[in-house]
């Protein structure tokens, strides 16, 4: 019943009741005394005495109950709902407010428990975002730290006059060359995420030729895998003329960040990774296979979550931020895509992703101009 209506029935109780009763007890003694006061004059005021006794008892415990209905309905619900407030202004959001009721107090009560669920869950939040903030600082550093060390060791190398000779001056170069651009890609990650967490990732749209983009960006990860010591292989199985709707810079990035985090785990004596594009009917689909070490059945739903690392051991050499496959899962979705993974330990893994293809809509009145 609502609040309101138990109210008007309160007011009406307390109002009416005892002007029913005065009434009917003044119409019952006045009939009562024309008709016998003569001969029972003492009884008749003994009687209406004890009626009006009764009576006011009765409106006592009448509004007795009615002031307790009230009080169960009204107070009772604010004395928790006083208690909860108190609870949480002292910082506490471990507790659960129950309240029966069904009236506006009721509702205003289960409008604060779901205010103190949604404030227990954004503490909890801000505390894992405390924590991956931690651990991304740590991984940042520690990885920045590897090829800083690096760099300054084959610097000094060749100051020591060490790289004697032109083949190991050149190859000093490329292991700086390379290490920078380690360092490189790490600050870029990192400013990255920055923008993920603030939804401010800047996405510029375009046509573009699938057999032409894939074939340019496997060239330029080709050469950096040359010197690396690796092989790449490129396919291409999709017609010339295909097209999807894609930001190049960011694609790019998935597939860097991709390859990079295969080249971490690459164990075999010679290390290959093959880039496959495919045509799967509305979507193509890109395929990026390495012969590492692979991943775990039980790492492998994990590892497009943010500061997921199979090898937690920070002493660990292949290091990472723990942050690029989760930025190359936001990348593909935003581009209403989908990715995933599949992967058998010893042998290496596959990632996959699916981008819709670009078609043109022909209206109706455009095909009857052209008949």
């Amino acid at each position: 019943m609502r609040l309101k209506t138990k109210l008007i029935i309160a007011f009406l109780v307390f109002s009416i009741l005892p002007v029913l009763f005065l009434m009917m007890v003044f119409y019952m003694g006045r009939m009562f005394m024309l008709n016998h006061i003569s001969d029972y004059g003492a009884e008749v005021r003994t009687m209406v005495a004890q009626m009006i006794i009764s009576g006011i008892m009765m409106i006592f415990f009448i509004c007795a109950a009615l002031t307790i209905w009230v009080y169960r309905s009204v107070l009772r619900p604010l004395s928790k709902l006083q208690e909860a407030t108190k609870k949480i202004r002292d910082g506490d959001l471990d507790f659960t407010l129950d309240v029966e009721e069904d009236d506006e107090i009721g509702e205003l009560c289960q409008d604060f428990e779901e205010m103190r669920i949604r404030l227990k869950e954004n503490a909890e939040e801000k505390i894992r975002n405390d924590q991956d903030n931690k651990e991304l600082i740590s991984n940042i550093s520690h990885d920045l730290k590897t090829p800083i060390t690096a760099i300054k060791g084959y610097v000094e190398g060749i100051m020591d006059g060490v790289a004697s000779s032109p083949e190991k001056l050149d190859k000093y170069i490329r292991t700086i060359y390379n290490k920078a651009n380690d360092m490189d890609r790490l600050i870029d990650e990192l400013t990255f995420y920055s923008k993920i967490d603030t939804n401010k990732i800047p996405y510029t749209f375009s046509k573009v030729n699938v057999s032409q983009y894939f074939r340019d960006c496997s060239e330029e990860v080709g050469l950096d895998m040359e010197s690396r010591g690796f092989e790449l292989g490129y396919f291409n199985y999709v017609n010339d003329d295909v097209v999807v709707i894609a930001d190049v810079e960011q694609i790019k990035r998935v597939i860097n960040n991709i390859i990079s985090n295969s080249v971490k785990y690459l164990d075999k004596p010679k290390g290959i990774i093959n880039i496959r594009i495919k045509d799967v009917g509305d979507f193509i689909q890109v395929e990026i296979e390495d012969n590492g070490r692979g991943i775990a059945a039980k790492d492998l739903p994990y590892i497009f979550d943010r500061f997921y690392r199979t090898d937690s051991s920070r002493n660990s050499a292949q290091g990472g931020s723990g942050i690029g496959l989760s930025i190359v899962k936001k990348i593909i979705e935003d581009h209403g895509g989908r990715i995933w993974a599949t992967s058998k330990e010893g042998i290496g893994t596959e990632m996959h992703f699916v981008l819709r293809k670009y078609q043109e809509v022909i209206h109706e009145d455009e095909q009857d101009t052209d008949h």
